[in-house]
Protein backbone atom coordinates (compact mmCIF):
# COMPACT_ATOMS: atom_id res chain seq x y z
CA UNK A 1 0.00 0.00 0.00
CA UNK A 2 1.30 3.05 -0.65
CA UNK A 3 1.61 5.82 1.97
CA UNK A 4 -0.31 8.98 2.40
CA UNK A 5 2.69 10.82 2.40
CA UNK A 6 5.04 10.68 -0.11
CA UNK A 7 7.92 8.46 0.43
CA UNK A 8 11.47 8.75 0.50
CA UNK A 9 13.72 6.13 -1.76
CA UNK A 10 17.03 4.83 -1.01
CA UNK A 11 19.31 3.89 -3.57
CA UNK A 12 22.38 1.71 -2.28
CA UNK A 13 25.64 0.98 -4.47
CA UNK A 14 28.78 -0.85 -3.78
CA UNK A 15 28.04 -2.58 -0.26
CA UNK A 16 25.18 -1.16 0.60
CA UNK A 17 22.77 -4.21 -0.84
CA UNK A 18 20.57 -4.28 2.49
CA UNK A 19 18.93 -1.81 5.01
CA UNK A 20 18.06 -3.90 8.24
CA UNK A 21 16.39 -0.45 9.62
CA UNK A 22 13.59 -0.93 7.51
CA UNK A 23 11.02 -2.44 10.23
CA UNK A 24 7.91 -3.98 9.18
CA UNK A 25 9.90 -4.41 5.96
CA UNK A 26 7.98 -6.01 2.45
CA UNK A 27 9.39 -6.58 -0.92
CA UNK A 28 7.90 -4.72 -3.85
CA UNK A 29 8.77 -6.36 -7.52
CA UNK A 30 7.40 -4.26 -9.98
CA UNK A 31 6.66 -4.51 -13.59
CA UNK A 32 7.73 -1.23 -15.61
CA UNK A 33 7.73 -0.21 -19.30
CA UNK A 34 11.30 0.19 -19.18
CA UNK A 35 12.00 -3.22 -17.73
CA UNK A 36 12.96 -4.52 -14.67
CA UNK A 37 14.85 -2.92 -11.79
CA UNK A 38 17.58 -4.41 -10.19
CA UNK A 39 16.34 -6.08 -7.69
CA UNK A 40 12.84 -6.55 -5.70
CA UNK A 41 12.42 -2.63 -3.82
CA UNK A 42 12.12 -3.48 -0.03
CA UNK A 43 9.51 -1.00 1.30
CA UNK A 44 9.82 -0.39 5.06
CA UNK A 45 9.30 2.11 8.00
CA UNK A 46 12.13 4.06 9.27
CA UNK A 47 11.88 6.73 11.88
CA UNK A 48 8.56 6.88 10.89
CA UNK A 49 8.67 7.99 7.26
CA UNK A 50 7.58 4.99 4.55
CA UNK A 51 11.11 4.41 2.73
CA UNK A 52 11.68 1.96 -0.32
CA UNK A 53 15.04 0.33 -0.58
CA UNK A 54 16.82 -0.68 -3.94
CA UNK A 55 20.42 -2.13 -4.13
CA UNK A 56 21.63 -0.60 -7.52
CA UNK A 57 23.86 -3.50 -8.63
CA UNK A 58 21.41 -6.14 -7.02
CA UNK A 59 21.80 -8.42 -4.29
CA UNK A 60 25.31 -9.78 -4.44
CA UNK A 61 26.73 -7.49 -6.68
CA UNK A 62 25.28 -8.75 -9.87
CA UNK A 63 25.22 -5.84 -12.36
CA UNK A 64 28.05 -3.97 -14.24
CA UNK A 65 27.27 0.17 -13.89
CA UNK A 66 26.57 0.07 -17.79
CA UNK A 67 24.08 -2.83 -17.20
CA UNK A 68 21.89 -0.73 -14.68
CA UNK A 69 18.49 -0.32 -15.96
CA UNK A 70 18.14 3.29 -14.99
CA UNK A 71 15.17 4.24 -16.58
CA UNK A 72 13.62 1.02 -14.39
CA UNK A 73 14.86 1.96 -11.16
CA UNK A 74 13.89 5.46 -10.80
CA UNK A 75 10.18 4.47 -12.41
CA UNK A 76 9.83 2.10 -9.75
CA UNK A 77 10.39 3.96 -7.02
CA UNK A 78 8.06 7.25 -8.70
CA UNK A 79 5.52 5.14 -8.83
CA UNK A 80 5.61 4.14 -5.24
CA UNK A 81 5.47 7.65 -4.79
CA UNK A 82 8.54 8.56 -4.20
CA UNK A 83 9.43 11.85 -4.22
CA UNK A 84 12.51 12.40 -2.17
CA UNK A 85 15.85 10.08 -3.44
CA UNK A 86 19.53 9.51 -1.77
CA UNK A 87 21.80 7.86 -3.53
CA UNK A 88 24.79 6.32 -1.85
CA UNK A 89 27.71 5.60 -4.23
CA UNK A 90 31.28 4.52 -3.97
CA UNK A 91 33.62 7.06 -6.00
CA UNK A 92 37.44 7.65 -6.41
CA UNK A 93 38.37 10.73 -5.07
CA UNK A 94 40.56 12.98 -7.73
CA UNK A 95 41.84 15.54 -5.16
CA UNK A 96 43.82 15.54 -1.88
CA UNK A 97 41.82 16.89 0.50
CA UNK A 98 38.96 13.86 -0.46
CA UNK A 99 40.45 10.80 1.75
CA UNK A 100 39.07 7.17 1.70
CA UNK A 101 36.04 6.98 4.17
CA UNK A 102 35.08 10.65 3.57
CA UNK A 103 31.96 11.43 2.17
CA UNK A 104 31.19 14.00 -0.38
CA UNK A 105 28.06 15.26 -1.88
CA UNK A 106 28.17 16.44 -4.57
CA UNK A 107 26.60 19.45 -5.94
CA UNK A 108 27.46 19.08 -10.14
CA UNK A 109 27.99 16.70 -12.36
CA UNK A 110 30.18 16.47 -15.69
CA UNK A 111 28.74 14.21 -18.04
CA UNK A 112 31.27 11.32 -19.97
CA UNK A 113 28.62 8.36 -20.07
CA UNK A 114 27.78 7.20 -23.96
CA UNK A 115 24.47 5.70 -22.69
CA UNK A 116 22.74 9.44 -23.15
CA UNK A 117 19.29 7.91 -25.07
CA UNK A 118 18.22 5.94 -21.96
CA UNK A 119 18.88 8.79 -19.72
CA UNK A 120 15.37 10.20 -20.61
CA UNK A 121 11.55 9.04 -20.36
CA UNK A 122 10.60 11.14 -22.51
CA UNK A 123 10.50 10.25 -27.01
CA UNK A 124 7.90 8.86 -28.74
CA UNK A 125 5.47 11.60 -29.10
CA UNK A 126 6.49 13.90 -25.78
CA UNK A 127 9.41 15.91 -25.66
CA UNK A 128 10.73 17.23 -22.63
CA UNK A 129 13.68 19.40 -21.91
CA UNK A 130 14.44 19.44 -18.18
CA UNK A 131 16.35 22.57 -16.33
CA UNK A 132 19.04 21.10 -15.25
CA UNK A 133 21.97 23.16 -14.45
CA UNK A 134 21.99 22.34 -10.82
CA UNK A 135 21.75 18.76 -10.78
CA UNK A 136 20.98 18.47 -7.09
CA UNK A 137 18.64 19.50 -4.88
CA UNK A 138 20.26 21.72 -2.78
CA UNK A 139 17.78 21.12 0.48
CA UNK A 140 18.37 17.48 0.42
CA UNK A 141 21.87 17.80 -0.24
CA UNK A 142 22.21 20.56 2.89
CA UNK A 143 19.80 17.99 5.37
CA UNK A 144 22.71 15.20 4.33
CA UNK A 145 25.17 17.93 5.51
CA UNK A 146 23.48 18.87 8.65
CA UNK A 147 23.17 14.99 9.54
CA UNK A 148 26.87 14.30 9.09
CA UNK A 149 28.11 16.94 10.87
CA UNK A 150 25.86 15.99 13.86
CA UNK A 151 27.76 12.65 13.91
CA UNK A 152 31.23 13.59 13.43
CA UNK A 153 31.41 11.97 9.98
CA UNK A 154 33.82 14.16 7.71
CA UNK A 155 32.00 15.52 4.85
CA UNK A 156 32.68 18.15 2.22
CA UNK A 157 29.16 19.62 0.73
CA UNK A 158 29.36 20.57 -2.66
CA UNK A 159 31.48 19.72 -5.49
CA UNK A 160 31.52 18.17 -9.03
CA UNK A 161 30.86 14.02 -10.01
CA UNK A 162 32.52 12.88 -13.27
CA UNK A 163 30.57 10.28 -14.40
CA UNK A 164 32.12 7.47 -16.79
CA UNK A 165 30.69 4.43 -17.85
CA UNK A 166 33.19 1.57 -16.39
CA UNK A 167 33.23 -0.93 -15.70
CA UNK A 168 37.05 -0.44 -15.98
CA UNK A 169 38.66 1.96 -13.65
CA UNK A 170 40.15 4.96 -15.31
CA UNK A 171 43.97 5.09 -16.80
CA UNK A 172 46.17 7.28 -15.54
CA UNK A 173 46.39 9.42 -18.36
CA UNK A 174 42.33 9.84 -17.80
CA UNK A 175 42.48 10.36 -14.23
CA UNK A 176 45.20 13.51 -14.43
CA UNK A 177 42.61 15.24 -17.13
CA UNK A 178 40.02 14.64 -14.85
CA UNK A 179 41.87 15.90 -11.67
CA UNK A 180 43.15 18.97 -14.22
CA UNK A 181 39.47 19.63 -15.19
CA UNK A 182 39.10 20.03 -11.45
CA UNK A 183 36.65 17.24 -10.65
CA UNK A 184 36.34 16.26 -7.11
CA UNK A 185 35.45 12.94 -7.78
CA UNK A 186 34.53 10.12 -10.18
CA UNK A 187 32.44 7.33 -10.12
CA UNK A 188 30.12 4.93 -12.55
CA UNK A 189 26.19 5.41 -11.92
CA UNK A 190 25.19 8.57 -10.41
CA UNK A 191 24.28 10.87 -13.55
CA UNK A 192 21.70 8.96 -15.16
CA UNK A 193 19.92 8.48 -11.85
CA UNK A 194 19.78 12.46 -11.53
CA UNK A 195 18.48 13.54 -14.99
CA UNK A 196 16.03 10.55 -14.52
CA UNK A 197 14.90 11.78 -10.94
CA UNK A 198 14.71 15.48 -12.18
CA UNK A 199 12.22 14.09 -15.34
CA UNK A 200 10.59 12.15 -12.59
CA UNK A 201 9.91 15.56 -10.83
CA UNK A 202 11.74 13.88 -7.75
CA UNK A 203 14.29 15.54 -5.30
CA UNK A 204 17.32 13.85 -5.53
CA UNK A 205 21.22 13.68 -3.94
CA UNK A 206 23.94 11.96 -3.86
CA UNK A 207 26.30 10.94 -1.01
CA UNK A 208 29.23 10.13 -2.89
CA UNK A 209 31.65 7.69 -0.61
CA UNK A 210 35.30 8.24 -1.07
CA UNK A 211 37.09 4.47 -1.44
CA UNK A 212 40.10 5.63 -3.12
CA UNK A 213 42.32 8.01 -5.03
CA UNK A 214 41.24 6.52 -8.52
CA UNK A 215 44.85 6.01 -9.98
CA UNK A 216 46.27 9.42 -10.06
CA UNK A 217 48.29 9.61 -6.83
CA UNK A 218 51.50 7.77 -8.15
CA UNK A 219 52.68 7.07 -4.80
CA UNK A 220 49.97 4.56 -3.96
CA UNK A 221 48.59 1.67 -5.40
CA UNK A 222 46.45 1.85 -8.08
CA UNK A 223 42.68 1.32 -7.32
CA UNK A 224 41.15 -2.38 -7.76
CA UNK A 225 37.85 -4.14 -6.47
CA UNK A 226 40.56 -5.82 -4.04
CA UNK A 227 42.41 -2.48 -2.25
CA UNK A 228 39.52 -0.74 -1.78
CA UNK A 229 36.97 -3.39 -0.19
CA UNK A 230 37.95 -2.27 3.48
CA UNK A 231 36.82 1.47 2.91
CA UNK A 232 33.51 0.32 0.95
CA UNK A 233 32.65 -2.23 4.11
CA UNK A 234 33.23 1.02 6.37
CA UNK A 235 31.53 3.51 4.28
CA UNK A 236 28.27 1.21 4.00
CA UNK A 237 28.30 1.70 7.81
CA UNK A 238 28.58 4.96 7.55
CA UNK A 239 26.19 5.66 5.23
CA UNK A 240 23.49 3.80 7.13
CA UNK A 241 23.91 6.28 10.22
CA UNK A 242 23.37 8.84 8.45
CA UNK A 243 20.18 7.62 6.61
CA UNK A 244 18.83 6.64 9.83
CA UNK A 245 19.55 10.58 11.12
CA UNK A 246 18.39 12.18 8.03
CA UNK A 247 15.15 10.04 7.34
CA UNK A 248 13.11 12.26 9.76
CA UNK A 249 15.01 15.64 8.86
CA UNK A 250 12.83 15.61 5.28
CA UNK A 251 9.39 16.93 4.85
CA UNK A 252 6.48 15.45 3.98
CA UNK A 253 5.18 18.03 1.51
CA UNK A 254 6.85 17.60 -1.74
CA UNK A 255 6.55 21.37 -2.48
CA UNK A 256 10.78 21.85 -3.59
CA UNK A 257 11.48 23.28 -6.70
CA UNK A 258 12.65 19.63 -8.15
CA UNK A 259 9.14 18.61 -7.80
CA UNK A 260 7.76 21.34 -10.27
CA UNK A 261 9.90 20.47 -12.67
CA UNK A 262 8.52 19.31 -15.81
CA UNK A 263 6.17 22.53 -15.36
CA UNK A 264 9.17 24.17 -17.95
CA UNK A 265 10.13 21.61 -19.34
CA UNK A 266 7.50 20.07 -21.12
CA UNK A 267 7.16 21.45 -24.61
CA UNK A 268 4.56 18.82 -26.79
CA UNK A 269 1.06 20.24 -26.68
CA UNK A 270 -0.68 17.96 -24.73
CA UNK A 271 -3.54 17.68 -27.43
CA UNK A 272 -0.84 16.30 -29.46
CA UNK A 273 0.31 13.92 -26.70
CA UNK A 274 -0.02 9.71 -27.92
CA UNK A 275 -2.19 7.65 -25.52
CA UNK A 276 0.25 4.89 -25.77
CA UNK A 277 2.84 7.25 -24.48
CA UNK A 278 0.45 9.11 -21.65
CA UNK A 279 -0.10 5.76 -20.43
CA UNK A 280 3.28 4.54 -20.14
CA UNK A 281 4.33 7.55 -17.66
CA UNK A 282 2.13 7.79 -16.15
CA UNK A 283 3.41 8.02 -12.76
CA UNK A 284 5.21 10.68 -14.03
CA UNK A 285 2.59 12.79 -15.70
CA UNK A 286 -0.30 11.93 -13.25
CA UNK A 287 -0.61 15.27 -12.04
CA UNK A 288 -1.01 17.00 -15.13
CA UNK A 289 -3.30 14.46 -16.58
CA UNK A 290 -5.99 15.30 -13.31
CA UNK A 291 -5.92 18.69 -14.28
Amino acid sequence: MKDDIPAIGIIGGSGLYQMQELRYATEHNIDTPFGQPSDALVGGKMNGRQVYFLPRHGRGHRILPHEINHRANIYALRSLNVRWIISVGAVGSLQEKYAPRDVVLPSQFYDRTSHRAAHTFFGEGIAAHIAFAEPISTKLRNLLAESARSLDVTVHNGGTYVNIDGPAFSTRAESDFNRQNGFDVIGMTNLPEAKLAREAEIAFAAMAMITDYDCWKVEEEAVSAQTVLGHVIANAETAKKLLVDVIPRIPTEPNWPEHFALDSALVTDRTLWPAATVEKLKPILGRFLAE
